[in-house]
């Protein structure tokens, strides 16, 4: 099975420092050898330095892997869908919205302090109705939001019958960590993706957060964030309290079965609006 590790953020060229845009067509792109290769219909064979590429123009004919998804992914590398001879832009590698009457409210929230704040609270109050919170700036919710992540773990560990020693993991030492918190990881990556794709369907912008501003996805955090203790977190308890040395099969079978039963994804929307109405 090839294997990509993901390069670290920092090591990875700035859009105005990659080469231009590379256009594929008849062909197929894959992952072969811990790199990005194209073998073309009349034979072409090819490494492409994905990471040093502004963008990926995918022409007719041509087919990729989900394997190679994910590593352009794991570059920031863009790609674009072409028509035949660049005549028509058929899609591109985020999913969206068909307005941006959204973006434009969503980025004038988030620019204007008061609202910015305001919405943060709300966020807070989604999940603790009866705390005070109105003067409270957004460092001081991050902090209070750090002692409630602490008490719900212990809890958690509690219930299930989980040894709870903390979050402590680190991805470069990844079988280092204890089943737990590898649970955890794989539970909340998956809330991740599936708010994500409510986020960018609906014309959010995942990149202005109101409470994280760290990151390329804050906005992802922040939602997800409203939803991980009645989702991720449980899952990742329960799980480990039946296979200790689950892989993240089960785990992720928990995780989908907690979002059906919340019918998260009629949810997720009706909450953002609501987040979102002055």
């Amino acid at each position: 099975m090839p294997i990509f590790e993901k390069p670290p953020l920092d090591t990875l060229a700035m859009a105005k420092d990659r080469w231009t845009p590379i256009y594929l067509e008849h062909g197929r792109l894959e992952v072969d050898d811990s790199s990005i290769k194209w073998i073309g219909a009349d034979g072409l064979l090819a490494r492409i330095p994905v990471a040093t590429v502004s963008a990926l123009i995918l022409g007719p004919g041509t087919t990729l892997t989900h394997a190679a998804i994910k590593v352009c992914a794991d570059c920031n590398t863009p790609l674009f869908w072409m028509g035949a001879d660049g005549l028509r832009f058929y899609a591109y590698g985020i999913a969206p919205n068909h307005a941006n009457s959204m973006a434009r409210k969503h980025a004038g929230y988030w620019a204007d302090r008061k609202k910015k704040e305001e919405i943060a609270r709300r966020m807070f109050r989604f999940r603790f109705e009866d705390v005070e919170v109105d003067s409270a700036t957004v460092k001081q919710l991050r902090g209070m939001e750090g002692q409630r992540v602490k008490r719900v773990y212990a809890q958690l560990g509690v219930e299930y019958g989980v040894t709870w020693k903390g979050r402590d993991y680190n991805p470069k030492n990844w079988n280092l960590a204890d089943g737990v918190n590898k649970a955890l990881s794989a539970a909340n990556a998956s809330l991740y993706a599936l708010t994500a794709a409510v986020v960018c369907s609906m014309g959010y912008i995942p990149q202005l957060g109101f409470v994280h501003d760290a990151g390329t996805l804050p906005f992802i955090y922040d939602v997800a964030d409203l939803y991980k203790h009645q989702t991720s977190w449980p899952a990742a308890f329960h799980a480990i309290s039946q296979e200790p040395d689950d892989d993240g099969t089960l785990t992720r079978k928990l995780l989908k079965a907690r979002v059906e039963q919340l019918r998260l994804l009629q949810q997720m929307p009706k909450d953002l609006e609501r987040l979102f109405t002055f």
